[in-house]
């Protein structure tokens, strides 16, 4: 493959973050174990991949293309693929069609339950960059959208919905919704001069800080839920100690005066404490 192929292929997985499906992905990982009790089969493992990439390819290449000009007026953003030229449009939409494309044989090859709910999932992650148009709660759908990865995964393995996959769920919604209103201080006053609603636009930057804090408190208290719910033990405790320890220390970064450890507390801390959690369930229920 020539050089200017790869710079093709290299800049389309720039634009949509492909490294960041390390978010989403350890939390559906952590429901296919605790739907299977270990590893289920590896056209189910495969399956799930899948269908994670497919969802969140879209929902990322659908995202630069409905922000487009928005991004091209924010000086923070005004350098992303779209705006800047660097990717062409066509190409970003041949991206957002590839990605619901294999969400959708994803689901279909899975079971009958995930292929009726494919269209749910496209429909909210294609919903999300609407939202901040709109209300202070963009966060929590975007949230909503992360938590489909957990419940797909249970889905994808027992091919029914249980409510006992509901509180981890839960969990990475808050988780996500914490994070990204963390993520939104970095605009608050473009929002604000352009019409755009956020939580930190609306309650400014130290109550916004103090409500991420409260979303990630009670993200620990659903993850805890999970020892009792699923039988987990020491493993999974020791994971759960390390993430609280891992949040306090994403928060201790970002203080109403200083936001300049943004990009370490929103990036790396939520990347490292999705891959403790997995981690920590692996080692519980495969050990």
């Amino acid at each position: 493959m020539s050089d200017a192929v790869w710079g093709r292929v290299g800049a389309l997985l720039d634009m949509i973050k492909f490294a960041h499906t390390v978010f989403a992905l350890p939390f559906a990982l952590m429901g296919m174990l605790l739907a299977a009790r270990g590893l289920p089969g590896p056209g189910t493992v495969l399956g799930i991949l899948a269908a994670m990439v497919g969802a969140r390819t879209a929902a990322m290449a659908w995202n630069r293309i409905a922000d487009a000009e928005i991004d091209g007026r924010n000086p923070r953003t005004a350098g992303r693929h779209l705006p800047a030229g660097l990717v062409r449009p066509a190409e970003a939409w041949a991206l957002t069609l590839g990605g619901a494309i294999l969400l959708v044989l994803a689901a279909w090859a899975l079971n009958p339950l995930c292929l009726k709910l494919a269209p749910l999932a496209l429909a909210v992650v294609f919903a999300y960059p609407f939202a901040k148009r709109f209300t202070v709660l963009c966060h929590f759908l975007l949230g909503l959208a992360l938590a489909a990865a957990p419940l797909g995964a249970w889905i994808a393995v027992t091919g029914s919905w249980s409510w006992k996959i509901v509180p981890l769920g839960l969990a990475v919604l808050l988780w996500t919704a914490g994070f990204d209103v963390l993520y939104a201080l970095q605009d608050v006053e473009f929002d604000r001069a352009s019409g755009l609603h956020s939580i930190p636009q609306r309650l400014g930057t130290g109550r916004a800080l103090r409500l991420a804090a409260r979303l990630h408190v009670a993200l620990v208290v659903l993850l805890a839920l999970q020892i009792p719910l699923f039988g987990l033990g020491a493993w999974y405790g020791l994971g759960l100690l390390a993430a609280a320890a891992l949040l306090l220390y994403e928060h201790a970064l970002v203080t109403p005066s200083d936001l300049s450890r943004l990009d370490a507390a929103f990036f790396t801390m939520n990347g490292v404490i999705s891959v403790v959690m997995f981690s920590a369930t692996f080692l519980d229920v495969l050990l």
